[in-house]
């Protein structure tokens, strides 16, 4: 099972990433490992689908354990991650018992992760948490780093708080159950961290992509369901290993950081992503979908201001369409797009960066000011077109 250390020098703090085929029944031992014998108490929070798949499993392993476990189920989507929610959340804490020395399990997708998270981070001041994330892109991205939030009417994840996870328990079995459309967002992702992770990671995803047939998933044959489970393994490592290196060297997102090592260079697509879920009201685009466009619009921009080669532009094209077929774009209003990008939360002193690519594995954070408009328009027009379902 490959364990991915997070050391975390400015807190003192280390946890791991534990990655495998099966690891769900391992959970309660994890988390009793990282809470230590004091604690009485663990209340998960999931939602109804995945809890039908794998809650109960995951609260017998907490019980062997020694862990009385109480369980919250909240809605799904990305409308779920309001105030609204949060309150229904710290409130079942408080009537579960939980204390400091308790614990909170978040099992599910970005979505739950976030909110569990973020719920975790302000009862009692904040309580321990584990991460149990059950699609590709929350296992690969949003489980690790220790970011967690809420949306507001204004823009997405505009209040949270950084609240390490004390371990993140990564079960590949989990991506059998997913949705075609879950693992389209989660390998956009993958490709995202990529591009501006290095050439390596960026190729070995594509060989990844390449190489299963995702038309047929999940997997039917048992000798094909371990191959597909061995590379996914592999896969999954590897993004954590460079998600994990990256939060190391700048956890929380210096803004005065501009170098291709800060935590901003993980924004790479997110600037136009966020703005098509806002003025899609979070209904059209799974994350990653909308992750998956932002990446062409950026790589574009690229290429027209002298940075991106060709060459580079179409393996970025190339790797966002083995992803999978994207939801419709090219009928939204360019307009819409642009102004909601006013808002997001990446903007520094009224300003907004862009992360772009001198090519696959080198980003640069570069100021708006130096995109016109007109080149703005042009990468949106010829990125939103490209793909739809």
């Amino acid at each position: 099972m490959p364990a991915i250390p997070v050391r975390l020098p400015a807190r003192s703090q280390t946890y791991q990433i534990k990655v495998g085929s099966g690891v769900l029944r391992t959970l309660g031992e994890e988390l009793r490992a990282s809470v230590g014998p004091e604690a009485r108490r663990a209340v998960l929070i999931t939602n109804t689908t995945v809890f039908e798949l794998y809650g109960r499993r995951a609260i017998q392993s907490l019980r062997r354990a020694g862990f009385a476990v109480n369980y919250w189920l909240m809605r799904d989507g990305e409308r779920q991650k309001s105030f609204r929610s949060l309150q229904r959340a710290v409130e079942f804490l408080s009537e579960s018992g939980l204390q400091r020395n308790d614990a909170v399990v978040a099992l599910g997708g970005g979505v739950v992760g976030d909110l569990a998270g973020f719920a975790a981070a302000i009862y009692l001041r904040g309580i321990s948490f584990v991460q149990v994330p059950t699609t590709l892109l929350a296992q690969i991205d949003a489980s690790v780093g220790g970011k967690t939030g809420i949306n507001l009417p204004a823009g997405k994840n505009l209040v949270g708080a950084f609240h390490q996870p004390q371990q993140v328990v990564i079960d590949v079995d989990t991506l059998r159950t997913l949705p075609r459309r879950e693992l389209t967002s989660g390998f956009c992702e993958m490709v995202k961290q990529g591009a501006v992770g290095s050439r390596k990671l960026f190729d070995q995803t594509v060989r990844l992509l390449s190489s299963i047939d995702f038309s047929l998933w999940p997997p039917g044959i048992k000798s094909q369901t371990e191959v597909c489970a061995t590379q996914l393994s592999a896969a999954i490592a590897a993004h954590c290993r460079f998600k994990a290196s990256i939060v190391v060297g700048d956890e929380r997102e210096d803004v005065a950081r501009t170098d291709a090592r800060s935590r901003r260079i993980l924004n790479f697509g997110h600037t136009t992503a966020h703005a098509l879920e806002k003025v899609t009201n979070y209904r059209r685009f799974r994350h990653g979908e909308a992750v998956g466009y932002g990446m062409l619009v950026a790589a574009e921009i690229s290429k027209s201001l002298g940075m991106l080669p060709s060459r580079e532009l179409e393996l970025m094209r190339k790797a966002v369409t083995l992803c999978g077929p994207l939801p419709r774009a090219d009928d939204l209003s360019t307009a819409q797009i642009i102004d909601a990008m006013t808002v997001d939360k990446k903007a520094v002193q009224g300003k907004l960066n862009w992360v772009l690519l001198e090519r696959i594995g080198r980003p640069r954070i570069v100021d708006a000011n130096q995109i016109e408009t007109r080149i703005l328009r042009a990468a949106l027009a010829a990125a939103l077109r490209r793909q739809s379902l």
